[in-house]
């Protein structure tokens, strides 16, 4: 795949090509390695600034994995990382330094993501201190004081502790902590789905607000449809490691192309019964093990429209129509 999904003009501030992400299986007196995991295998995207690109999938299909392997939280096994056209990938860690000012992380949930035993104050402005951007406990609490003012919390709340914080408080801490060095790009790992369905809604406007005034890059990883639907530009679908289909946020909800995209849908329950106009999916048999996907599309045990090509050759991410790609040989140009 050639990248090139963003649908508009302006050079991607994140790249990933071909990316993939492999376990190793030790089993053993001796840790010897049997197998591996393809968490990850080839996958490929780009985020423009100020874009949110939703990350979907069913839970294993490597949508954490993919997210903190373009971070290098992960070292990847293969492919190719780039931010404002640098490659990155064979940054060591003292060279990743100026990188990781410009990539963020909010993860899944901020009970377990914040240290306890710091203060609000402390915990924000950490990486302003770690990256040498205030000098000073006065200038550090002077910014702390305007991300947390950003993020709808009050100064005062500055000296407190984080058992003393809601969840979704909680969480808005951890957008201050990774706005604060201005990042180019913010990955959002299930950021709301450890917070009542209320809260999501509050904390979904906030992030949407905030972009709209930095002009911040989300890449938005969630198995809640209906939010990625809310704050996405552009969806990413994911099953077993691989993309499946990505596409403007429109196309995806009217007119997903790939059988899983579809099934993945139909499976949303709509409280108005003159909205359910989609016909249900129900898909068979268990998501394989990663450790043995099956030959050619990984799909093929549980699609409804697998053929005999489906079980022999793995399909690629094709373009049908201008930033809409899909991985399905039912799909592709040549089918047509």
């Amino acid at each position: 795949m050639s990248g090139n999904d963003n649908g508009g003009g302006s050079a991607p501030v994140l790249a990933v090509r071909s990316l993939s992400k492999r376990f190793p299986v030790r089993r053993g007196l001796f840790g010897r390695t049997t197998a591996e995991v393809s968490a990850v295998d080839d996958v490929s995207f780009t985020v423009r600034a100020g874009e949110t690109l939703g990350l979907v999938g069913e839970s294993g299909c490597g949508k954490s994995t993919t997210g903190k392997t373009l971070l290098k939280l992960l070292d990847p096994s293969g492919g190719r990382i780039e931010v404002d056209g640098r490659d990155i990938t064979p940054l060591g860690r003292r060279a990743m330094l100026p990188y990781r000012r410009k990539m963020q992380i909010i993860f899944q949930d901020p009970y377990s993501s914040i240290n306890p035993r710091m203060t609000a104050g402390a915990y924000v402005g950490e990486p302003l201190v770690v990256h040498g951007v205030v000098r000073g406990r006065s200038q550090r609490d002077e910014r702390v004081s305007e991300l947390l003012q950003m993020v709808g919390l009050r100064v005062d709340q500055m000296r407190r502790f984080p058992h003393e914080f809601s969840g979704g408080q909680r969480q808005r801490l951890a957008i201050a902590r990774a706005l604060a060095l201005e990042p180019r790009i913010v990955v959002a790992d299930e950021c709301v789905s450890a917070l009542d369905v209320s809260i999501q809604a509050s904390v979904i406007n906030l992030m949407a607000d905030l972009q709209g005034e930095l002009g911040v890059a989300y890449l938005f990883i969630a198995h809640d449809i209906g939010v990625v639907e809310h704050i996405s530009d552009r969806v990413a679908v994911m099953y077993l490691g691989r993309l499946v289909e990505i596409a403007p946020r429109d196309i995806i909800f009217s007119s997903p192309q790939h059988p899983y995209t579809e099934a993945l849908l139909s499976a949303v329950p709509v409280p108005n019964p003159r909205r359910r106009n989609r016909e249900r999916v129900i898909l068979k048999g268990e998501v394989p093990s990663p450790i043995d996907p099956p030959a050619g599309c990984r799909f093929q045990t549980r699609c409804p429209l697998a053929f005999d090509r489906c079980r022999v050759e793995t399909p690629t991410l094709q373009e049908i129509a201008p930033g809409h790609r899909v991985a399905c040989h039912l799909r592709s140009p040549e089918a047509a």
